[in-house]
């Protein structure tokens, strides 16, 4: 028997321990601007995004490889990254929770906070 998927109006809630440890790793490495967002029920492909900068492309790359090894400890691997070389934008996709680390001029440029308005911010840290 194949399980059946939930539907939208029923879906689970983020994993509050998985953002929460995202948000606690970002934070070791002095990020700026932290912002986690609940996208949940505006975005079918997560339930939360968590928002940081970064001075320069060379802390921005260091921070997403820290948070890459800090989760990998954990247990938790991340299903895709993007921009990790570049340190201008790094994605880190893990499933329930993106993470986007910019330097700051090109956070500025797209916007994400803007374009996600709809969604609830977190405040609970």
């Amino acid at each position: 028997m194949i399980p059946e998927k939930a539907s939208e109006n029923h879906k689970q809630k983020p994993d509050n321990q998985t953002w929460k440890l995202c948000a606690k790793v970002l934070q070791q490495k002095k990020v700026l601007d932290l912002v986690v967002l609940d996208v949940g029920g505006i975005a079918s492909f997560t339930d939360t995004f968590i928002i940081a900068s970064g001075r320069s492309s060379r802390q921005v790359s260091a921070v997403g490889e820290h948070v890459i090894y800090s989760l990998k400890k954990q247990g938790i691997r991340p299903l895709g990254v993007e921009g990790l070389q570049n340190g201008q934008w790094v994605l880190i996709d893990y499933g329930d929770v993106v993470i986007h680390i910019f330097f700051e001029p090109i956070r500025e440029f797209y916007d994400l906070e803007g374009l996600w308005s709809d969604a609830k911010r977190i405040k609970e840290m």
